[in-house]
């Protein structure tokens, strides 16, 4: 019993290290992430973008597509998630922020298309005692709550903070463009890196872009395609059941904990996939026009995090009784 302790000081130990060496390396994920996307895109402009058919119809999208990149990554590292103690986020009303579909005065929207809200119930955090509202949790790396919260992203998106209720629409559709982008990279891209590595029969290399420095290119955004691809699809998939990656990690316990007494859990905040990502993304005739899935705009969350949809009927999980929910683990070794 007493090793067993030692070895849960031990992990502990470890992973309290491997949070403030995350924290510390934030910035310098976000620079490198700053580099590469700029070599990527400089490598498209110069090398793959002259050679496009019909140059006058194909390049407004790839400008857009980058831009996009750009401006959702500059967001989601940007905007605070939404930590707690911080005031409601206000909608702004400048030339990067979108209007909404209808003109509204309420905080909180979606109250009138058969979408349920309700307040959402407030508990003591464990770890820094503040209270919070429900789907908050603690994050070890930022020290803070934050409402929504889904995880810390150091890598691979190199954001240096947390995801949660105010960025995670840029983050989700960052991976979103961050895919398209390099997946048109490598389809266009194919026979200039064969020409890059002398596969061919020509050896003039006519692009600024040195040889080397594009071979590299090509083969870093062939990996980031599929990997992050698969991180899309992850992400999607749980916005569409309505959760974040913690929940998803609390459900599959609740699903025991209900199967074990004879019962089945329900998530209440799954309001159906097409309503999940409706409201996740914010668009419909209570939230903002369509158009801003593709122009890189900002706009508010559906709620300000202190009242959640529900499925009709429901004013909790099915399946859990109170004080029953998980909460964030205790920083205590001995526990």
């Amino acid at each position: 019993m007493l090793c067993a302790r030692h070895v849960f000081r031990c992990f502990k130990w470890l992973e309290r290290a491997g949070d403030r060496v995350t924290g510390a390396a934030g910035p310098y994920f976000v620079g490198l992430a700053v580099i590469l996307q700029a070599i990527g895109a400089a490598s498209f402009f110069a090398v793959i973008q002259p050679s496009l058919p019909l140059r006058w119809l194909t390049t407004p999208p790839c400008v857009l597509i980058a831009l996009n990149l750009f401006m959702h990554y500059y967001y989601v590292c940007t905007v605070p998630p939404g930590f707690v103690q911080d005031e409601v986020l206000q909608p702004g009303s400048g030339r990067l922020w979108a209007s909404p579909s209808q003109r509204t005065s309420a905080g909180v929207r979606w109250s009138n298309r058969g979408v349920t809200l309700l307040t959402a119930s407030i508990t003591a955090c464990r770890r820094c005692g503040l209270m919070r509202p429900e789907r908050a949790h603690h994050c070890r790396i930022c020290g803070r709550c934050v409402i929504k919260y889904d995880h810390h992203c150091p890598l691979p998106a190199g954001i240096n903070q947390c995801v949660g209720l105010n960025n995670e629409r840029h983050f989700v559709l960052f991976m979103a463009y961050l895919v398209l982008s390099t997946f048109f990279l490598s389809i266009m891209g194919y026979s200039q890196a064969l020409e890059a590595v002398g596969l061919t029969y020509s050896n003039n290399w006519p692009y600024m872009v040195p040889q080397l420095a594009y071979i590299l290119t090509y083969m870093l955004s062939v990996v980031i395609c599929i990997a992050v691809f698969i991180m899309l699809c992850w992400h999607l998939w749980g916005v569409a059941r309505g959760e974040t990656s913690v929940e998803a990690q609390d459900h599959e316990v609740y699903k025991r904990i209900a199967r074990d007494r004879g019962d089945s859990f329900v998530n209440s905040f799954d309001l159906g996939r097409s309503t999940n990502l409706r409201l996740f993304f914010n668009i419909g005739r209570d939230g903002y026009p369509w158009y801003t899935l593709i122009l890189p705009l900002r706009i508010m969350p559906y709620t300000d995090g202190r009242s959640w949809a529900r499925r009709e009927g429901f004013q909790r999980h099915q399946g859990i009784q109170e004080g029953e929910e998980l909460t964030d683990d205790d920083d205590d070794d001995d526990a």
